[in-house]
């Protein structure tokens, strides 16, 4: 659902109010280039001149002023932190790297585009770190030496791109696992 902007909200109200710019202005004191400017979207108002153009129209702030509500991004934040945060348990049993985020990405999903994209990131790139890690080990045993710094490597690899993910998830709502193969790819609409 689009949210409206405080300019389309002004102009609906103004105009469910059968008011003209003018009569705006000559309702409040805010200047008809003020309100021109602010329906233009040109200008972001003070709060003051938000609450006097609300008074002239006889409506609450809240009506127009968008405001974001913070819990949801809160919720958000916390969702994405988990999703890129439980891999960690396949630390302590196999293959929870991928079976944990598989099922919250189910779960999720169809919440938002934002749990979609970043549970496919998640899956795919613990599926991909998973399989290397395989693959590591089956050669582990015709070349011991030198495997061993192979399998360390995808095992360190993949700790230092998902604690690099967490934190980035965190601060902005990006993500970056490089080398992973798409298993799972975006659904096409």
């Amino acid at each position: 659902m689009k949210s409206q902007t405080l300019s389309e909200n002004l102009i609906y109200q103004r105009k469910l109010k059968g008011y003209t710019q003018e009569d705006l202005s000559d309702l409040t004191t805010v200047g008809v280039r003020t309100i021109q400017r602010i329906e233009k979207g040109d200008v972001q108002p003070h709060l003051q001149t938000v609450k006097l153009l609300a008074k002239g129209l006889n409506v609450q702030v809240e009506d127009l002023i968008v405001l974001d509500n913070p819990n949801e991004e809160v919720v958000k934040r916390k969702w994405l932190l988990l999703i890129h945060g439980t891999p960690f348990i396949g630390l302590i049993l196999p293959f929870a790297n991928v079976l944990i985020p598989l099922f919250i990405w189910i779960s999720k999903a169809e919440d938002n585009k934002i749990y979609d994209a970043h549970g496919r990131a998640v899956i795919n790139f613990h599926c991909t770190i998973n399989l290397l890690f395989i693959i590591s080990l089956l050669l582990f045993f015709p070349f011991p030496g030198i495997n061993f710094f192979g399998t360390g490597a995808v095992f360190l690899y993949g700790i230092i791109v998902s604690i690099m993910n967490i934190m980035s998830s965190l601060n902005t709502p990006t993500y970056n696992y490089p080398l992973s193969i798409p298993f799972l790819k975006p659904k096409t609409v």
